[in-house]
């Protein structure tokens, strides 16, 4: 047996160098195959989850068919992928089947023919017993291999979002502010730049204004003047890149995250409620008595329609605030902001989604509740504002006006236009 064992190593490396080339040719397509089904998939899930949340309006706007359509399409890209990853797959199954069986062929025909000096009839048996075996082992250790390395792709999408920079610290010990701090609540904003991107054009550029202490301040302008910006910059949701914010006379940008927005209160265009009760989601860290949580609902006006179920605090409230109306979500957040009592409150086009009597309670409410506080408002509505001690107007990042309202209406301004045409389309409705 021993004196043809050489021959069969040599047919075993031809098989060895025949199987890599196989898999090197195999592998290249199959690796981006593999990103590529990853890239396609997450638009189904994220097209599908906005579906859901917004099915109401979907039937509303009678666009079932449209938002079906596109599923469809982001559907068939996702299996025009699989279905060539999963060809790549067979083109190498039956390659690295044909050519074992080719081999196999070849061995058996070459222990046909050897004589019987040569080799044993029994070990020959056995060979080709064993060599059938091989066939499957070999195709399967080549299989797995291609395999492992098409797995790695999701090693090298771990590896990309661990390096995504990460928000600054929650808190920094050496730079923390006093705890009562802010205690005026002025603003004050030097030369600030902000892009999302250092690739990506600047959204601010060169804001420099001042909001004092104690007054409401209307934000206004067109749709991506850079209103939400300003606010996400307070907020240091986004960086800036030149300038800096002051608060009372502090950069929040060295301070901790924590410290900073623990100490602002924020109503969003779209309010955010919990699966809970009504305790739960007015005063979430369970820091306040019943009597105070009263007291705010009393004065936004919730107090009534509270008492409606007798269960009172601990009503509950379903995910996103669904057993309530979007007026009510909206002023339970309001509660909870005035619950907490912040020196400095911003609403996000806080109105832009309730009808006006909503409006006129949650602006009334603000009115009244918020004296000495600093109130930035970014304004949908006009009239919001209107009554606001200041009123800012951004225009493609830039300040093109701030002053009062009444100055500002008395002669031609931006601010003057805004309204024209805010009365033109209220007029038109």
């Amino acid at each position: 047996m021993s004196s043809v064992a050489w021959q069969i190593f040599l047919l075993f490396l031809l098989v060895l160098a025949i199987s890599m080339w196989y898999q090197a040719y195999y592998i290249t397509t199959a690796r981006e195959l593999a990103r590529m089904i990853g890239i396609q998939k997450a638009p189904i899930l994220h097209h599908f989850s906005e579906s859901l949340t917004g099915v109401a309006t979907i039937r509303c706007f009678n666009q079932e068919d449209r938002f079906l359509k596109k599923n469809l399409n982001l559907i068939d890209n996702y299996s025009r992928v699989v279905f060539h990853n999963s060809a790549s797959m067979e083109w190498l199954c039956v390659r690295i089947n044909f050519l074992f069986n080719l081999i196999f062929f070849f061995l058996l025909v070459i222990l046909a023919h050897l004589p019987r000096e040569a080799i044993d009839p029994s070990l020959a048996g056995l060979a080709a017993t064993y060599g059938l075996n091989l066939n499957v082992l070999q195709a399967w250790v080549i299989w797995n291999l291609c395999n492992v390395e098409n797995k790695m792709i999701s090693v090298e999408r771990i590896l990309q979002f661990s390096n995504v920079r990460s928000e600054a610290p929650l808190i920094i010990e050496k730079s923390r502010p006093k705890p009562d701090w802010p205690l005026n609540g002025r603003i004050e904003i030097k030369d600030l730049h902000v892009q999302y991107s250092p690739d990506l054009p600047r959204v601010l550029k060169g804001i420099t204004c001042t909001f004092p202490a104690g007054k409401k301040i209307g934000v206004v302008g067109r749709t991506g003047s850079g209103k939400s910006t300003l606010i996400q910059a307070l907020f240091r949701v986004v960086e800036p890149s030149e300038g800096c914010i002051l608060v009372d006379g502090i950069d929040i940008s060295k301070i901790g995250l924590q410290d900073l927005r623990s100490k602002l209160s924020m109503i969003p265009q779209d309010p955010t409620l919990f699966d809970g009760t009504i305790r739960t989601n007015l005063d979430p860290l369970l820091q306040h008595t019943d009597q105070d949580i009263w007291e705010v609902l009393q004065k936004c006006h919730l107090a009534d329609i509270v008492k409606q179920d007798i269960r009172l605090l601990d009503a509950p409230v379903q995910e996103d605030g669904e057993n309530l109306s979007v007026g009510q979500r909206q002023i339970v957040c309001l509660a909870r902001v005035l619950l907490q009592k912040r020196r400095i409150l911003v609403l996000d086009e806080a109105t832009a989604s309730v009808d006006t009597e909503t409006d006129n309670v949650i602006q009334k409410t603000i009115r009244e509740e918020t004296n000495g506080c600093t109130v930035i408002t970014v304004a949908h509505r006009i009239p919001t504002v209107i009554d606001n001690d200041l009123v800012l107007v951004l225009a493609e990042g830039k300040i093109l006006e701030f002053d009062t309202p009444n100055q500002l209406l008395r002669n031609t301004s931006a601010f003057s236009n805004l309204v024209a045409e805010f009365l033109r389309r209220s007029s038109k409705g």
